[in-house]
């Protein structure tokens, strides 16, 4: 039987203060690059998800060691670029290690520029006095920035909210916060755990994260059918009653309670950095000389 095709997305949003209009859905990076997903399966989503309207690239330099950043920057070629606003990530907190990410990135993208580029897991209380200290990475984002490598910076994470906040406390005090920050929604699903509660299904995950006030939603695509589907709920959204916001709260609250189904905040399977701590680079000179004084 063929598949189905359903209409393209016509509705954008504003990301943020940028004036930037994106798509209610992104494309996110790390499926692209799984063992299980082809890459010409890799290269078919990216671009129909392009022609069927989805506008946001989502990727990061640790994706697949590399291979998500590669499959999208050869899915980009042949006019596809231009059509996308392309996001990435990187994970390096001093200034030299969120050099050589970016710079590889940029490579694999085969792109001169990048439009927004993510201080990738802020999961810990030190990790914003590290990225905005004088040699940290921050300082290597804005140099690149100046030189037009890329439009953007922005920040993610996926733990404790008070430590956002603090980030952008941080960020504030170094006079980089303006007013209305685009948000970004990811793991709507939890990487599909939150769908083993069988409390919500994956269209109600995403129907949930489009009426918050996200700019979009970052969703991982390793099928044309999970795909189909995550087009389909952009184009058809409907802002959700309080009625039915109320009820989907009431029959997930109890599977919400422990955190057992959202283990990229209770555990740290999902943390890459912890796994690879070099990826974040040596501490400032500075404090490493005090610690040898």
């Amino acid at each position: 039987m063929a598949r189905k095709v359903t209409e393209p997305i016509t509705e954008y949003r504003v990301l943020g203060s940028t004036g930037e209009r994106v798509s209610p859905i992104g494309l996110g990076g790390w499926h692209l690059g799984l063992p299980t997903v082809s890459a010409k399966l890799s290269l078919r989503i990216i671009r129909t998800a392009i022609d069927r309207g989805i506008n946001f690239m989502d990727n990061s330099w640790d994706y697949n060691d590399g291979s998500s950043e590669t499959r999208m920057g050869k899915a980009l070629r042949d006019g596809y670029r231009e059509k996308v606003f392309l996001m990435t990530k990187i994970d390096g907190r001093s200034k030299r290690a969120a050099t050589r990410q970016l710079d590889e990135s940029l490579r694999r993208l085969k792109t001169d520029r990048i439009d927004l580029v993510q201080h990738h897991e802020v999961i810990r209380f030190e990790d914003p006095t590290r990225i905005f200290d004088a040699a940290g990475a921050n300082a290597a984002l804005v140099e690149a920035r100046t030189a037009g490598k890329l439009r953007y910076i922005g920040f993610t994470g996926h733990k404790d909210p008070r430590i956002h906040l603090h980030m952008l406390q941080v960020a504030r005090e170094n006079g980089l916060v303006k007013q209305e920050i685009g948000v970004l929604g990811m793991k709507s699903m939890g990487n599909g755990i939150i769908l083993k509660s069988k409390t919500a299904t994956a269209v109600e995950c995403l129907r949930y994260a489009l009426n918050l006030p996200t700019s979009v939603v970052i969703t991982g695509c390793d099928s044309m059918k999970v795909l189909d589907q995550a087009v389909e709920v952009a184009r058809t959204f409907q802002p959700m009653s309080e009625s039915e916001v109320q009820a989907l709260l009431a029959k997930t609250k109890d599977a919400a309670t422990h955190g057992g189904f959202e283990l990229f905040k209770t555990s740290s399977i999902f943390d890459s950095t912890a796994e690879h701590p070099e990826w974040l680079g040596k501490e400032p000179k500075r404090v490493r000389e005090m610690m040898s004084a």
